[in-house]
């Protein structure tokens, strides 16, 4: 009969977020706001074309969501980007 190792792995929590990122984190963001604008103009789109007011209400509150974490994500990358002095 084998024994069979068990590991255990744990996860910790950043503290501060990384002073560089990799490319492959920068277009996973990407992609992040890019699916976030897309179904804000969704929503916006299909409410216009909706007669019932508590649907239009709920899409329009769907596409609002969107917009905010589009806006946290752009908020988020604007105060991380480096300044390069200009010469």
């Amino acid at each position: 009969m084998q024994m069979q190792q068990r590991t255990t792995t744990q996860q910790t929590t950043m503290p501060q977020p990384p002073q560089v990122i990799s490319t492959k984190d920068a277009l996973y963001l990407t992609d992040m706001m890019s699916w976030n604008l897309l179904a804000m103009k969704k929503a916006h789109f299909f409410a216009s074309q909706c007669q019932d007011g508590e649907i239009v209400a709920a899409i329009e509150r769907a596409g609002q969501m969107h917009q905010r974490h589009y806006e946290r994500l752009l908020q988020h990358l604007q105060q991380n980007q480096p300044t390069i002095p200009l010469q």
